[in-house]
């Protein structure tokens, strides 16, 4: 019996001693090269815990513990957050955004027009007899000039004097000497003072009239000169 013990005592190392006393739950089965370990600990000794206090380890795993439920949490709320649908408020609000942006875009005159008082102008660039200069103003809803102020000739004839000579919307196509404008309106007296000295004088059925220098002229309505159109400002949103 001492025999044995003696034998046992020889095999046991200075570790396998000191795992003994220290570790009773740690053990080793040599013959088959396996280790178990208590599950705390291990846990512990992948973390390199092994040598930190069990009150620090559970302090650690604690903090971890909330550090990952707090992520969880904000993961799991965004979705939710993003996926809700719009109040009517919230809708009613963009679309008035929406419409003050329309509104923004809305000009009273088109890009290629020139506003001035309460109108538009269209300066052509090509030339063209009096009859199709009325006919291409009336396709895009307006009508040769007819001027109604002195500030409007003032306007168009410094205008037209730096183009060239360019077609207005008065004739006196239906009865000689009885200037009208293409509206229907007569030619009032005091518009007669913008003739050019000597003019109209109707040299050879001169019917249609134009702006040329610094006044007016009758000539010959088949001559291709510039033209004007004019319609009303479009009416844009108040802001």
């Amino acid at each position: 019996m001492s025999d044995s013990k003696e034998v046992g005592k020889k095999q046991l190392g200075p570790l396998d001693e000191e795992q003994l006393i220290t570790g009773p739950t740690r053990y080793s089965i040599k013959g088959f090269g396996f280790q178990p370990n208590s599950g705390f600990g291990s846990f512990a000794g992948h973390l390199g815990l092994n040598h930190v206090p069990l009150a620090l380890q559970v302090f650690f795993l604690t903090v971890c513990s909330v550090l990952l439920l707090v992520i969880l949490v904000k993961v799991f709320k965004i979705p939710s957050s993003q996926g809700q649908e719009p109040s009517s408020q919230e809708v009613y609000q963009e679309l008035i955004q929406l419409k003050a942006g329309v509104d923004r875009l809305c000009r009273p005159c088109p890009w290629d027009w020139t506003p001035f008082q309460g109108s538009c102008y269209f300066f052509s660039v090509t030339q063209r007899t009096w009859n199709d200069s009325a006919t291409a103003c009336q396709n895009v809803g307006a009508q040769l000039v007819v001027i109604k102020s002195d500030e409007e000739q003032n306007f168009l004839q410094q205008t037209s004097k730096t183009r060239g000579y360019t077609w207005m919307g008065l004739i006196d196509i239906n009865n000689e000497s009885t200037w009208h404008w293409v509206d229907g309106s007569p030619l009032t007296l005091s518009f007669m003072k913008y003739w050019n000295k000597g003019e109209p004088n109707n040299l050879g059925e001169e019917d249609c009239v134009e702006f040329r220098g610094d006044g007016w002229n009758d000539t010959k309505c088949y001559n291709k000169k510039f033209w004007i159109c004019k319609k009303p400002k479009a009416s844009c949103p108040s802001k």
